[in-house]
């Protein structure tokens, strides 16, 4: 490895590391390659789908990718796809993880082979957004009792000059215990803050962060753990582009990016909030935004309610520190921004108007749940009867009991 200190600097001159820069160097450079660009990159699955939200890059295009009937425009595929996930939730906060994002995607159903991708994926992390060689690592399938080890990927990576390490678990990608599966090859990036030079290896030092998986996907895994081959093997790749943009920004939080450079500025200035706290309101906000442009409303059930705990979430950080803040101050430049962002149409107003409704009602609950709370005169520690009475009879989660607002008892 290069012994020489490599700062965790930006990697291109400032207008090429722009956000949008950053979206048009991904879609053209696969564009170029014979790819269609998909569009229509909305938060809700196709109808029929159970899942409430999509969750990746790769998600609306399973069928596709099982080779169970072909894609309208055809075998090679780039995306950009903004997702939701609540598995992270109460991580969101830190400096990285989001509840809404966006994730760049690759495929080639059926078409080119994995060995191709991982060529194509060098070459824009090389070429196209200036990562220099001496900060990427890439990782391989070393293989286990029923698939040997990935040694094309291998091969490819030592031509092209990464360190490559090989793994089992972290390198087999699946889409559950039973569906599409297959090897994958991971490439990592060295983000030390003091500009440290790299160290270990991906899976021994941290500050090797993750940032492109390219996927193989080869096999059908059924019940018993049997692998079928695919008659018609695929490649998926998926990307963050946030993670992205925080590497080529040279930056150590997503919210230090031009991403979120509106929020960081303004929510500030509204509200007087801890570093956790406003990353967690400008994550929230933000999400709420992008899920009501997708035509989501707030409610009890499905999606409506993943929005409402998002606000409620939001509300209750907010009122943590003072019963007067309201989200009634949001500024509209924001509100736009986001939905501009996102390629939403959904009028600004009308989400502004959603989000002061669902503060009220908000706000009634907790008028309900003090007056609850004082009636029944609790004492010392809620036990689980307690709470399963509180939420069942008056609608009063478990988290908004001990967040600390109900504080009439």
């Amino acid at each position: 490895m290069n012994s020489e200190p490599v700062q965790n600097e930006p990697v291109q001159n400032p207008g090429s590391r722009s956000t949008e820069h950053t979206l048009r160097t991904f879609v053209e450079f696969f564009e170029e390659r014979g790819h269609r660009a998909l569009t229509g990159s909305s938060l809700l699955p196709p109808p029929g789908d159970p899942v409430l939200f999509t969750t990746s890059g790769m998600h609306p295009l399973t069928p596709y990718l099982e080779g169970l009937r072909p894609h309208p425009l055809g075998r090679r595929l780039v995306n950009v796809q903004r997702c939701l996930r609540t598995t992270d939730l109460d991580e969101v906060g830190d400096s990285s993880h989001l509840t809404v994002f966006e994730m760049l995607g690759s495929w080639s159903l059926g078409d080119y082979d994995h060995g191709q991708s991982l060529r194509w994926g060098f070459e824009l992390l090389r070429d196209g957004f200036g990562i220099p060689v001496e900060r990427m690592y890439a990782t391989v399938f070393g293989g286990d009792e029923q698939v040997g080890p990935d040694t094309r990927s291998l091969d490819i990576w030592r031509e092209s000059g990464l360190p490559v390490e090989r793994t089992r678990d972290e390198n087999w990608w699946s889409n559950g215990p039973t569906g599409p599966c297959g090897p994958d090859s991971e490439i990592f990036v060295w983000t030390d803050p003091e500009g440290n030079p790299p160290q270990g290896t991906p899976t021994t030092d941290d500050r090797w962060v993750e940032l492109w998986n390219h996927v193989s996907m080869r096999y059908r895994r059924h019940a018993d753990g049997r692998l079928e081959p695919l008659d018609r093997p695929s490649v998926d790749t998926g990307m963050g582009l946030e993670r992205l943009v925080t590497v080529l920004q040279g930056r150590t939080s997503v919210y230090e990016t031009d991403l979120f450079e509106p929020w960081m500025s303004r929510v500030p200035q509204l509200w007087d909030l801890d570093g956790p706290s406003l990353r967690l309101v400008s994550d929230h906000l933000r999400s709420a935004v992008v899920v009501l442009g997708d035509g989501v409303r707030p409610s009890n059930t499905g999606r409506g309610y993943v929005l409402r705990r998002l606000t409620r979430r939001l509300l209750t950080t907010l009122w943590r520190d003072d019963p007067e803040h309201t989200v009634g101050d949001l500024p509209v430049e924001l509100v736009e921004h986001t939905l501009h962002h996102f390629r939403q149409s959904t009028d600004s107003d009308v989400v502004r108007d959603q989000l002061r409704a669902e503060e009220q009602r908000f706000g009634r609950l907790l008028e309900r749940g003090r007056r609850v709370l004082a009636r029944r005169a609790y004492h010392g520690p809620l036990t689980e009867q307690d709470y399963a009475y509180l939420h069942d009879t008056h609608g009063l989660p478990r988290d908004l009991v001990d967040g600390g607002l109900l504080d009439a008892r």
